[in-house]
């Protein structure tokens, strides 16, 4: 069937499939593209956000730098800031539940969405709406009217509402209306393909059965992967503290990706860099038969990765820097630095629990205890392995406090 469309196209839909999980329908992108080739008609790419937290991390930068794929080919993004679908609360692979959120906090994490977002994407070919603007000026007869396109029962076919209901656990109606107004926006703005990670599924198949019932052709779907954490178990997230910022300092970026395992070298390859398919294999095979240090290909990783968001030269330094310290043994010529006072102290004492928590690498006496005995936290290269040792607040004074393989912090008083 590949062959009913001209070589451009299918060129072009080569391209757009790297990484991806899949299309929906199997040929709607290349129709899609076909379609866009034959009118001159720039194609509408919509992505929908609920602008719930502030930074943008590697993970959420998979889908935003595909969206940039489609803009250099001369398509139209649409960014929807979930403005009034925030107010509900994405229910998305939740067991409960989530909390709404205040429209002053909505607004302030959109504007930082909006801001973050130029770090990737094209800003004369990205159109950025608040959905606010159509779903808040239905009345309710309208969305009564709405309701009815969709039913019960299709929304209980979701995996997290049928397991909720399974479990006799509460689900709100102002959840299953989620859906609907995810689904809606794609007929507001006449999307022709829209995109989304895997645990939106629903939700995006919802807006092309919305469009249809609505006279609109449906909207192809595309779905991005979820990019696994630092962790190597759970997906990229902020709240797991395992993710790499896009507007990190480039010394903290390189570093955090230098501790990923390697089993996740080529996802984050094909998901967050541009190097061809071939070169990132290529690459892997090396290390793996031994004719390249493993190190080595994750310091070219961690390269590829800073320059983009960054510049090469500033990736450049970033390498030297974490081999100067990690390999070199010797200190980072940066690290922040934490002011000990009297307040902190006990007769006179600083409590080593206590002085974690002060210098934010734990965020509790509990958590403080398990580094400890974990054996992560060092002394000016003295590794601490009594949690009940108390210091002299005044022989704290320029010491070195280290936690894990890279975070440091100049102890003052």
């Amino acid at each position: 069937m590949d062959t009913e469309f001209p070589q451009e196209v299918r060129i072009q839909a080569e391209q757009l499939r790297r990484g991806t999980l899949g299309v929906v329908p199997e040929h709607g992108l290349e129709e899609k593209l076909a379609r866009a080739r034959r009118t001159g008609k720039p194609l509408r790419i919509k992505l929908g956000l609920d602008p719930t937290a502030p930074d943008i991390h590697l993970g959420f930068a998979v889908v935003l730098r595909k969206l940039r794929q489609f803009q250099d080919l001369g398509h139209q993004v649409v960014i929807i800031i979930g403005d009034y679908t925030a107010l509900i609360g994405d229910p998305s692979g939740r067991s409960a539940t989530r909390p709404m959120l205040s429209p002053e906090a909505v607004q302030d994490n959109a504007r930082t969405y909006v801001d973050q977002l130029a770090r990737i994407l094209d800003r004369d070919r990205t159109e950025v709406r608040f959905n606010s603007e159509w779903l808040g000026k239905l009345d309710f007869a309208q969305v009564i009217q709405l309701a009815s396109r969709m039913t019960v029962a299709q929304v209980l076919q979701r995996e997290d509402f049928a397991d909720r209901y399974a479990r006799h656990q509460p689900i709100s109606l102002h959840e299953l209306l989620y859906p609907l107004a995810q689904a809606y926006d794609s007929v507001a703005i006449e999307a022709d393909i829209e995109m989304g990670g895997q645990d939106q599924t629903f939700n995006i198949l919802a807006g092309r059965d919305l469009q249809r019932e609505m006279g609109q052709e449906p909207q192809a779907a595309l779905f991005m992967p979820l990019l696994v954490g630092l962790d190597g178990v759970k997906k990229m997230s902020k709240s797991l503290g395992n993710y790499v910022g896009i507007a990190e300092p480039p010394d903290t970026m390189f570093a955090k990706l230098m501790s990923l395992p390697d089993a996740l070298m080529r996802d984050y390859f094909v998901l967050c860099t541009d190097l061809p398919v071939p070169e990132i294999d290529a690459l892997l095979q090396q290390a793996g038969s031994g004719a390249v240090n493993p190190r080595d290909v994750k310091r070219r990783l961690a390269r590829e990765i800073v320059a983009l968001y960054h510049s090469a030269a500033i990736a450049d330094r970033a390498d030297a820097e974490w081999m100067r310290v990690h390999s070199a043994g010797e200190l980072p010529s940066e690290m922040p630095e934490v002011l000990l006072t009297t307040e902190h102290a006990r007769e006179g004492n600083v409590w080593i629990c206590r002085l974690l928590v002060v210098a934010g690498m734990a965020r509790g006496t509990g958590e403080a205890r398990r580094l400890i005995e974990q054996g992560a936290v060092l002394l000016n290269g003295t590794r601490q392995t009594d949690v009940n040792v108390e210091f002299p607040l005044h022989a704290l004074n320029g010491t070195v406090l280290q936690v894990g393989p890279k975070r440091y912090a100049r102890l003052k008083t």
